[in-house]
């Protein structure tokens, strides 16, 4: 073996591993100094980490008990919840005063209930003393109106003061308040107005010298219900609001009761005349429905329609017999166009259709020369019955002619573009309300149309017309205070007066003074 390796050999069995070497203080002064600088930055991050931990809310997730049971302890105990107050309801009152819960289909009623205390509610809203009224006919002006015969915007109903004077009404506030208090004392605790025997509510002493004309016919009074309620809803009243509130709910539910559950009819099918009785009936529960939406009323109101639409000529109006048999006449008309108007504006269901035949009756009959429209035929005088009031002469009033001048304005015609409604009010200008005392020219049915027709032609025709129903309204209304038998009420002295009787008359009256603030203007101020 030679030296080199030999050599080689002595240095590969002498020399130390790398881990036997031993490492001296310098070496591991050395190797720690070259490490910190890492440990620094260790350190420090180690030290940032520490502090966001430490500055983290831990009470927040870790309930304390001690704190849980203080505050269980520091809450007080809640209270039991209580319902608001409910709005008191009027009821209607009956002798016994029994207060029984009904069920019933509100959208058509079948009148088979045996009890008769109704609770009469109302819709959210009611209406207030500026609502508009059942005609709010959105191509004129948004005013379109009826209720008793007339139309446009309710302001200021309540007491009907709030635009007399504004409206040229003034002087008539204690009149019209008069007027309803009659009406109020004699209605009957069930709720009609009696048009033959309303006298019982006047003093034994009274009754025995009242004259008999103050009498009706029996068979009318759902008609006259029917005038008295739309007097006492002109006035503002309604089943909810309104001094005389009570008075309108027991009249709607008494001509609830004597609607035929299967027909709608409002009454009996006596006479040739129970047509008027139903239209003006359903009239006013139309308009009660309207205000005060009670969905008790909603199904008269309905069945009430659909008989009136029944009882209409196929393409033409109405008469007085059902089913129809082809016969009409202007007077019938007139309340059934008002009372589907009512119905419409009130949500019902109607045939619109009927209003064209209206329209087109009232054409037919109209007569372009003199501006008349007749009853039955064109031109033709208002009925008279043989024996009873031909002794009232027609050419003393223009009944159908008023009927159908109203009638135009509520199924859409503008006299500035229809000439014959001129020429209805140019006729109408020479016949104005006068009060006589031998009563040929007191026809009340012919002021009660006239004035709400002639105020919605306005100018002229309105102002003339006023002047005269004022002074004769005024002048005929009874005057006897401190007395209830006749203190204001009207004589049931006019051509259908031995019919109505003192209730049809005073309703009438009633309605008349109403004229200066149930109502606006269908086509806008004129």
């Amino acid at each position: 073996m030679s030296d080199n390796q030999y050599c080689d050999v002595h240095i590969e069995t002498t020399l130390p591993k790398p881990w036997e070497q031993e490492e001296s203080f310098n070496d591991v002064l050395y190797n720690w100094m070259s490490r910190a600088p890492w440990l620094l930055i260790s350190g420090a991050l180690h030290f940032v980490i520490f502090l966001i931990v430490a500055a983290i809310p831990w009470s927040m997730f870790v309930e304390d008990k001690d704190t849980r049971i203080k505050t269980q302890l520091d809450v007080p105990p809640e209270e039991p919840f209580e319902e608001p107050p409910e709005e008191e309801i009027e009821e209607i009152e009956e002798e016994e005063n029994e207060e029984e819960p009904i069920v019933e289909d509100y959208e058509v009623s079948d009148h088979s209930e045996t009890n008769t205390n109704e609770v009469y509610e109302s819709s959210e809203g009611d209406p207030d003393m500026n609502a508009d009224s059942p005609f709010d006919n959105k191509a004129f002006n948004d005013v379109l109106g009826i209720g008793g015969g007339a139309g446009g915007k309710y302001g200021g109903r309540m007491g009907g003061n709030k635009n007399l004077r504004a409206a040229n009404g003034l002087g008539t506030e204690q009149a019209l308040k008069d007027g309803l208090e009659w009406l109020k004392n004699h209605q009957d605790e069930d709720g009609k107005w009696d048009c033959d025997e309303f006298m019982k509510h006047d003093p034994p002493a009274d009754r025995a010298s009242r004259p008999l004309e103050d009498a009706g016919e029996a068979n009318h009074d759902v008609g006259v219900t029917g005038l008295a309620l739309l007097a006492f809803l002109g006035d503002g009243n309604t089943m909810r609001v309104g001094p005389y509130k009570d008075n309108v709910s027991r009249a709607m539910k008494w001509l609830r009761e004597q609607q035929e559950a299967e027909t709608g009819l409002i009454g009996d099918q006596i006479g040739h005349a129970f047509l008027y009785d139903h239209g003006i009936a359903t009239l006013a529960v139309c308009e009660a429905y309207y205000f005060d939406k009670s969905p008790l009323l909603k199904g008269t109101a309905q069945k009430a329609i659909n008989f009136v639409t029944r009882a209409r000529n196929p393409y033409g109006a109405w008469r007085y017999d059902v089913p129809p048999i082809g016969d009409n006449d202007t007077s019938v008309t007139g309340w059934m166009v008002f009372a589907l108007k009512s119905a419409e504006e009130g949500g019902l269901k109607i045939d619109p259709e009927a209003f064209n035949g209206a329209k087109q009756w009232f054409n037919e009959v109209s007569d372009a020369g003199t501006g008349r429209c007749g009853y039955d035929s064109s031109g033709s005088l208002s009925s008279r019955v043989p024996g009873r009031n031909e002794q009232y002469p027609a050419e003393k009033g223009e009944a159908m002619t008023s009927v159908a001048l109203l009638c135009r304005f509520f199924l859409g015609e503008d006299p500035d573009k229809t000439p014959i409604m001129k020429a209805h009010a140019e006729l109408m200008m020479k016949c104005l309300p006068k009060w006589e005392p031998d009563a040929k020219a007191n026809d009340m049915y012919y002021w009660y149309y006239g004035s709400y027709a002639m105020y919605q032609m306005g100018g002229r025709y309105w102002e003339q017309w006023n002047k005269a129903m004022k002074d004769a309204v005024l002048k005929s209304q009874r005057q006897q205070p401190g007395s209830t038998t006749y203190h204001g009420s009207w004589d049931p002295v006019g051509p259908w007066g031995w019919s109505g009787g003192r209730v049809y008359s005073t309703a009438l009256g009633v309605l008349c003074l109403e004229v200066y603030f149930r109502y606006g203007k269908v086509l806008g101020a004129r």
